[in-house]
């Protein structure tokens, strides 16, 4: 148990069973809640995964490897990008921070070890290229809400894209504009042993919220997870994440399909937001007049309304759709997160 752990228990928490040492809530869901809407939440995401890619060639091998412009991209910068297999499927959506000589990679929880050796298996003995697990050195925090721009003012920090360092204590921390998911904040990483006094710090604005109400916002907001909606079964056009994909970079694995679909405008099926009329179960179908037309693939559980994940078929419909799922009734709903638009100029 850490001392972050411990601390966190001590302040009211309680763990979640899911991901040891993370806390599902701290008992004050609505003000957390009220907190993202008005004010500034915090919640601790470190059972994300960290991975540090170096060398020489680092920008050129993730650019050949996932689906954004790495060589286009400088010290600084901050952009996500979707890795696929072969066949353009999504395997997970990262975060990536351009530092002077690394990479830092943000890998949704759990995914640390697939993905060093998905990626260590495109790595030849001549390639200048290291990947080094960084999970255990680094926390990784996000403040989420209006009010996170003021946070990092004052602490020192600048208002600005892409990231920056703040010397906190005696801590270098990096902060990195964007959330994780469609709403305004930060994220914000720091060494293991300076996690406590940041979270302290950033507590004496923010309101902490546990993993249990960043689910509920992931799914009203369309971030995808993984074994969710980031399986073998989608693409990222299906998904929505336009916005991780350059067309125009050539060649990467999975980019001959990706760039064929958007080329000869074939995405049959998309992601969306649906409002149910109660919890219904995981992959249960959707249908309309009887017909299958599509599948969920998250759900909220013991709040109201009943938010989740489907993939729809294009030719169904869209938002505003009335569609039947299990014993209940669903609307078609639009998700911040993600686009369902050809990019101008594609």
């Amino acid at each position: 148990m850490t001392e972050l752990t411990v601390y966190h228990l001590a302040s009211g928490a309680t763990a979640d069973p899911q991901f040891p040492g993370i806390p599902a809530t701290f008992g004050n869901d609505a003000a957390a809640r009220q907190a993202v809407v008005a004010g500034v939440a915090l919640i601790d995401r470190s059972h994300w995964s960290r991975i540090l890619v170096g060398d020489a060639e680092r920008l050129r091998f993730l650019h050949n490897q996932s689906t954004a412009d790495f060589l286009a991209s400088k010290p600084g910068d901050c952009l996500d990008t979707v890795f696929v297999n072969s066949t353009g499927r999504t395997i997970d959506l990262a975060t990536a921070l351009i530092l002077e000589s690394e990479v830092l990679l943000l890998f949704s929880p759990g995914q640390g070890a697939a993905m060093l050796e998905l990626m260590d298996r495109y790595i030849f003995p001549a390639d200048r290229v290291t990947l080094q697990a960084a999970s255990d050195r680094l926390v990784t925090f996000s403040t989420i809400g209006p009010e996170s721009d003021g946070l990092v003012t004052k602490l020192g920090g600048a208002l600005q894209s892409g990231h920056q360092v703040l010397q906190i204590g005696n801590w270098a921390v990096r902060v990195a504009t964007g959330c994780g998911l469609g709403l305004p904040g930060h994220t914000w990483f720091v060494e293991t042993a300076g996690a406590e006094l940041l979270w302290q710090q950033l507590t004496e604005t923010a309101v902490p919220m546990g993993d249990r109400l960043w689910e509920e916002l992931r799914i009203q907001q369309g971030r995808p997870a993984v074994d969710r909606e980031l399986t073998v079964d989608y693409n990222p056009l299906e998904v929505g994440l336009w916005q991780t994909i350059s067309f125009s970079k050539g060649c990467y694995i999975g980019q001959e399909t990706i760039a064929r679909l958007n080329t000869y405008k074939g995405v049959k099926q998309y992601l969306w937001g649906i409002e149910l009329g109660q919890e219904v179960p995981i992959g249960s179908a959707l249908t309309l007049a009887g017909e299958k037309v599509g599948i969920l693939t998250s759900c909220s559980r013991g709040i109201q309304p009943v938010r989740g994940l489907v993939y729809l078929k294009s030719k169904a419909g869209g938002v505003g759709l009335q569609v039947q799922v299990a014993d209940t009734s669903g609307e078609i709903l639009p998700l911040p997160f993600v686009s369902h638009e050809y990019p101008q100029g594609s």
